[in-house]
Order: C-alpha cells, then structure tokens, then sequence
C-alpha cells in the first residue's frame, strides 16, 4: 500500500486503478480470468457483481483507514491496483439474496506486501459497517501474539482516525462500537477459552503456521448463525505439510484457480513465482511481490536474492517468504493441462467387455468403483462411481469444506448412502446393476477393508455350479503390483487416450495425487503426501491393471471358466 501525498516519488506513480507495469504468475492471471469467465457464467447460478458493493469497502479503506507504521504513518491508505481489484472481487460478489457470494477467502503472497494492513482495514470494514449487527470479528492465529499483529494494526488505525474514533473504542486488546455491539479482538488457539463463540468475520493470519485445523474448525462451526460469514485466511507459503490446514487451503485455492473445483464460495488469490523461472530474476519477484518497489524495497529484495546465491543455507528461506514457494513440496503427478486435454465423453459401456476396479474406503470415508473398456492402442473409455456417507456429506457442508460434497450429491456425481458410516451392501448392490450392464470380466481390489465385500460380489455373481459373473482379483498397493498399470495411467493420460468425460470429482482427485518411486523406476500413487483424496484414481490403476494383463475374449469364462480367488 502506498499513501497519496506530495512527495515526488507519490505523485509519480500510476493511478490507482491503473496496475503498474510487472510480471505477473499463472495464478494471479487464472484468478482474474476466473472473474472475467464468472461475468458471462455465474448469473446462471444466481449470482451477480456489484461493482458498487466492492468499491464501498475499498472508499471505507481510503477514507477511513490510515497507515500505523513507516514512512507514511498516519497518512490516508491508498490502495494499490492489485488490491483495489482484489477487495472489489471478494465484496463486489453477491449471491441472489444480496448477501456474499464467498465465504472463506484464501490470500497467499509474499512478505512485506502489506498483507496485516489490508486485512486489519477489512476487520475494521467488518466490524463497523457490514450491516452485521452485533458483529463478532476475531483476529486468530495460532498463539494470541501472532493474533494481535493484525489486531494491533486495527487498533492504531482507529486511535489516528478521526472518523472510526466516533463510533469504535478500544481497551485491552478490544475494539467495540457500543452503538451497535459488534467487536473486533485478537484469539489465539492459545486462549484460555473458545467456547460462545458467533463470530461473523474472522481474519486467520499465518495460516500455514498452523499445525492442525483445530482452530480453523472450531471458528468455521460457530459461524452458522450468521447470514454472511467471512474468513479470510491470509498467509505466505509455508513447509509442506499434508496435516496443516494452509497447504490444505493452498491447495484447495490452486485447484479452484485451475478449475479441478467448482466452488462459487471459495475466493482465491495466490501471487508465487512459475514453475521453471529464474528464481534469480527480477519477474520471479515481480511475480511473488505485486508491492514491488512501493512496501516492499527493490534494494533490499534484490539483496536477499543476493545473499540467498552467496549462501545456500539462505535459498529456502527466500524461495519460501520472498518467492512464496512452498518448501519441500511433494511434486503433483499429473498436469491439470494434460488432463483436461483427454476429456472427450467417454462411449457407452454396455455391452462391452470391461474391466473394474474398487477402492474400498473405510466406513467413514470415500469409496470408488471405475470400470474401462478399450486398449492401450486406441485407448480406454471410464466410467466412475463414488460413495460416501450421509454424514460426511453433512459435516463438509457445516464447516463449509472445499470441494463440496454437497454440490456432488446434488448433480449425482456422488452418492450418499445412509448414516454417519457407509454402507457396504448398498455398494455391492450397485456394482452388481453395473455388472449386469457391463460384460464385466474381472475386477482388481485393494485387499485393505474389502476382503468381505469381495467375498459377497464374487459369490453374489458366482453361484454354485454355474460359469456366469466376474472374477475379483486382490491387488495389493506395492510397487511391483502398482507400478505397471500406473504408468499406464500416465501414458494414457499424456497421450489423451483416457476418456473421462471432465468428470470433477476425478478432476480434483488428479490433481490431489502424488507419486513414490524407488530405486528400479517403479511408481505408484502416494496416499500419505497426496493432499486430498485419490481414490478414483487409485480405483482407475487397479482396472488398467486388469486390462491391460488379460486378453480379450468373447467371453474369458467360455475358454477357461472361473478362477477361485484365495482370501
């Protein structure tokens, strides 16, 4: 942020509205193309922009708001052009009862790009003039100190503001409009209590600091009552950690900016470097940095980029707080790119000799069923099936999790069998409609939690003295048994010999995955780095792996009839 005064260098720069020359990473461009497509699509789904909604807070930002620290303390704020644009997109959004179309915000960038001031201006916006009466807005982090650096920046801009001082007062780590009740304070997952918590807008800094989703779970729970909840979550990139709840939100953000998820109350915002730039160059800070050379120095970027190829002791930590690249990330198996090109609805399968694979979750979790009919010379066509739990379903949608299982239910991408566990028989029971449709010749499974359920397919299909069904087949998850099909996989996939149709849950699962590899070559998907779930993709491996090992007959039972499979 930059502040309007007389001073030479001020005047000189470019309007606000006019974003100053710079380079610019393939997420901050697929964030706005997601606004631009949103204009033409999103009516359709009962939404709307309101430029005039968006650009009341940013006025309240400029008029009321005022700078604490540095050069320009207690000057006006003055708004960049990247966070103009991005403060008019998060409140500008509008859903058909006029209330916010998006929930939880995600804002991942670099340091020293005024990140804590933004985000105390917007509490304060929160606080104040939301239309939220007796508005709850928490400042969280995972120790109350780091809390109160957000908080803190509130609180100083309301002591130089004239204007915020007639309605907000302060105390002890308390901002209060006594007019209306609402309050805006600091909470730590450290506070003594967390309990009667309401909070209308909750500001969750540093979330890649958090080890846990704890506190995030517990303030999105409390959020129900309200008629427009917002979090914002805003962070730089942190260590890869499957378990933390900001590479979860990372993710989550890069996947809705690339499209594997729909999720119309998701905002996200990520300004990094590209995969493959010169993490040397001045574009991979101009990328990381959108506040280059106004609160974040040129001089002394450029001499952290200098003392990071001096000292490769230094290089991580300026990749991952100068660049905003995540450290010791596990690298994502299929491009997004590749797999959106090899989309083509795939043909109908009845009738065709196909072959099945079942990722049998736990009771409380995803199952998947995939069946392919083809080869490996013109390719497979799928189809998939996925299962959940009711009460999954429920939860997701409580905590307002992304992707939404909801939304699935409601298209019949998913389906949701009843109770707070899955219900094996229900499954069974489809996959036999299937089977009846299909020529099914076999189907590979996943020994873990499934040995019952194999039992009861094979001999619902398979009754004594007749040479009719299909044959499952244990595939364990090793490398030897995995590696094959998975390769196969990812040749099909490159090659667009995969026809999937663009179905979205398989979309996210793709782009969830990741791989191992040991020392001869061999890979397999990797569930424990995977963030998300896999196993439609898993499901996928294990059907290649049938097809791609047995002949195609008229009928494998007509040659050789049927094989026992020993559980």
């Amino acid at each position: 942020m930059a502040v309007a005064t007389k001073r030479k260098r001020a005047t000189a720069r470019a309007p606000a509205d006019v974003d100053r020359p710079r380079a610019k990473g393939r997420y901050e461009l697929l964030y706005e193309q997601r606004h631009a497509r949103d204009i033409l699509t999103a009516p359709a789904r009962g939404l709307h922009f309101d430029e005039a909604a968006g650009n009341r807070v940013v006025e309240f930002i400029e008029r009321y708001c005022r700078h604490s620290k540095g050069e320009w303390a207690g000057q006006p704020i003055r708004l960049e052009a990247w966070q103009r644009q991005l403060v008019r997109i998060l409140f500008g959004w509008l859903r058909a009862d006029g209330t916010r179309r998006f929930r939880i915000a995600y804002v991942e960038i670099a340091r020293k790009n005024a990140k804590s001031t933004l985000a105390a201006a917007i509490g304060l916006y929160l606080t104040l003039a939301d239309y939220e009466p007796g508005a709850e807005v928490y400042a969280s982090a995972t120790k109350k100190d780091q809390a109160k650096i957000v908080h803190s920046a509130a609180e100083a801009m309301v002591k130089l503001s004239p204007a915020l001082r007639k309605y907000l007062k302060t105390f002890r780590n308390n901002i209060h409009c006594p007019q209306t009740g609402s309050k805006f304070e600091p909470l730590g997952a450290d506070s003594d209590t967390l309990d009667g918590l309401n909070p209308s807008g909750n500001i969750v800094d540093e979330t890649h600091a958090h080890k846990d989703r704890a506190l995030w779970d517990v303030l999105q729970s409390a959020q129900g009552a309200r008629r427009q909840p917002l979090t914002l979550a805003i962070t730089t990139a942190g260590v890869y950690d499957p378990e933390g709840i900001g590479w979860q939100l990372h993710h989550a953000a890069t996947q809705v900016l690339e499209g594997a998820v729909e999720d119309d109350r998701f905002f996200a915002f990520v300004a990094t470097m590209d995969e493959g730039d010169d993490w040397t160059s001045r574009a991979a800070r101009e990328k990381a940095n959108p506040n280059l050379g106004v609160s974040v120095k040129e001089v002394y970027l450029a001499e952290e980029c200098a003392t990071a190829q001096r000292e490769p002791s230094a290089m991580n930590a300026y990749l991952c707080k100068h660049l905003d690249v995540w450290t010791a990330q596990a690298l994502r198996w299929i491009r997004p790119d590749d797999w959106t090109a090899c989309g083509t609805s795939p043909a109908p399968l009845d009738g065709q000799i196909c072959y099945g694979g079942l990722d049998l979750s736990t009771k409380l979790d995803m199952t998947a069923f995939v069946a392919v009919a083809g080869d490996s010379a013109t390719g497979f066509d799928c189809l998939f099936r996925f299962w959940v739990p009711e009460a999954l379903v429920q939860a997701r949608e409580r905590r307002g999790d992304t992707p939404s299982y909801h939304r699935w239910v409601e298209q019949g991408l998913l389906f949701a069998t009843p109770g707070n566990v899955i219900d094996y028989a229900f499954i069974e029971q489809e996959i036999l409609a299937l089977a009846k449709r299909f020529r099914l010749v076999q189907i590979g499974f996943d020994p873990w939690n499934a040995n019952q359920t194999a039992v009861r397919l094979q001999q619902a299909l398979n009754p004594a003295n007749t040479k009719t069904g299909f044959q499952m087949v244990e595939m364990r998850q090793g490398m030897q048994t995995l590696s094959e099909p998975a390769k196969e996989f990812e040749k099909l996939v490159v090659s667009q010999k995969l026809r999937h149709g663009g179905h979205p849950i398989m979309r996210w699962m793709v782009a969830n995955v990741t791989t191992r590899q040991d020392a001869n070559g061999n890979i397999a998907p990797d569930k424990s780095t995977s963030t998300g779930k896999i196993d439609g993709v898993v499901a996928t491996i294990l059907a290649l792996g049938r097809a791609i090992v047995t002949p195609h007959r008229k009928s494998v039972y007509e040659d050789r009839g049927l094989v026992e499979v020993e559980l």
